[in-house]
This record gives C-alpha cells, structure tokens and sequence, in this order.
C-alpha cells in the first residue's frame, strides 16, 4: 500500500510539474511578438514592444490602436522594412546607435515621429544638425615630421568622413610595415607625426618598411590621396602652396565636394 501511494504522489508531483512548464512555455510564446514591417518580418518580445505605452507600437499591443495583420496573422505595419531595425534597437537598447556612414537621418526622423517614439526623433535631429554643421567646417589632416614640422603634409576638405579615411588608411599602412617598431609615429585627432622622415637622394620618405626596404615617399601619398578623392567624387581646389610649382611638391591639398 505505501508503494502504491508513494507511485501516486510522484505522478502527481510529474503531472504537476509538466503543467507548470507548459504555461511556462505557453507564456514565453506568447510573449514573443512577430510584425511584418515593409514586408520584413521581426520577431520580439512584447516588453520591448511595450517601452514606451504611449507609443504606436505599446498601443498595437495594449489594444489602444487597432492594427491590421498579414495572411500568416502577423501584425501588419506599412512602413520602412529596413529602417525598422533602428527603431527596433533603440527599444532594445534605450539609446541611438546607428551604423558607420549611416545618411538617411531625415527618413529616420520621419519614422520615429510615425512610431510616436519622441525621445528617439530628437536624437536623430540631433544628430543629424551635428552632422550638417560638420560638414560646413573645413577639415584638415596634418601628416608631419616630430623633428622637422617642415616636412610633411597638410589635407584640408570640408568632409570630415573623407579626412577620417585617408587618415585610417595611413595608420594602417603603418601599423602593417611597421613591424617590430610600433613607436615610430604617433596619432591624434587631427596629426598623425612620425618619429622621423627617412632622407634620401629620392625626396623624403615615411618610415614604412616592407621587407626592410623604405616604400611610401610623400609625392605616392599625395597621389593616393587625391586618386581617392576623385574617387570619392571630390575635387581637388587648389594647391594651398602653388610657390612650388607643381601639385606634387606642394606641401597642402584642398578637396571640396
């Protein structure tokens, strides 16, 4: 007999328990949430969803607003698909973060006041005037000798991005040549100063090694700075030292979009 009860207690105590994890996932899948944004399907949970309650999005799910769904019964949003990632992430996060080079701030905007999401529109008006007074200032990159400021080169462009590439180009070039002396130069926010500059009958040369041999000269990193320029579609506007004569021995670049 006390077998017998003993058997009964443990399937009771086993029914109850697969009772109990059955809401426990009957609860999670209902917690998780899937739109169909733009045709782009998102997955979440409803607390992200409900962040912020006053939102479009907290009133879809508090029944607030009434939402129309897809053939597969997803909640149906007619808006920017891909866009909606950012608008996403600010729920996850709680703050703006935006890829590198990101530019469609007004589109963005645009979509935080449809998502009634104002903390959120105003970080990316904010951001996006800083990017606009940004780009009115001239910006300028100075490569020079720490023992000779004669000896080197200024880029100046009103395109801070564009000074950010020429600038992480150089720095990687060096850090790849550099082996075995990683103190040959230093950086900061606007002046990347070698140590020293290699002289020799050539012109004067960065100390760039590869294979122990001395391979980028200022003249090929004034070339590869203006060819990326073009690239860029910038133009070079002049010389800021046309005493020397040529594009080559100046000592300063200006590109302008």
């Amino acid at each position: 007999m006390e077998r017998k009860a003993s058997r009964r207690e443990n399937e009771c105590e086993e029914k109850n328990s697969n009772s109990e994890s059955s809401e426990l996932d009957k609860d999670y899948k209902t917690s998780l949430i899937t739109l169909n944004v733009g045709g782009y399907l998102y997955i979440t949970q409803k607390q992200t969803l409900t962040k912020y309650p006053d939102s479009f999005l907290g009133g879809i799910i508090n029944g607030r607003i009434m939402c129309p769904f897809d053939a597969d019964g997803h909640y149906f949003i007619d808006r920017d698909g891909l866009l909606f990632r950012h608008i996403l992430n600010f729920l996850r996060n709680g703050e703006l973060l935006l890829p590198e080079g990101f530019r469609e701030n007004q589109l963005l905007a645009q979509e935080a006041e449809f998502f009634q999401l104002k903390v959120l529109s105003e970080a990316v008006k904010s951001r996006w005037e800083k990017e606009q007074l940004a780009s009115r200032e001239t910006t300028f990159l100075e490569i020079t000798d720490s023992h000779d400021r004669s000896q080197g080169l200024r880029i100046f462009c009103n395109a801070p991005e564009f000074i950010a590439k020429i600038k992480s180009r150089i720095v990687l070039v060096s850090k790849s040549r550099l082996d075995g002396f990683p103190e040959e130069f230093s950086v900061s926010s606007n002046i990347i100063q070698f140590k020293y500059f290699i002289k020799s009958e050539n012109g004067t040369r960065l100390v760039l090694k590869e294979d122990n041999t001395f391979v980028c000269t200022l003249e090929t990193l004034k070339f590869e700075a203006i060819m990326t320029a073009l690239k860029c579609g910038f133009r070079l506007l002049t010389s800021l030292d046309c005493s020397r004569g040529s594009i080559v021995h100046s000592d300063a670049l200006h590109f302008i979009k």
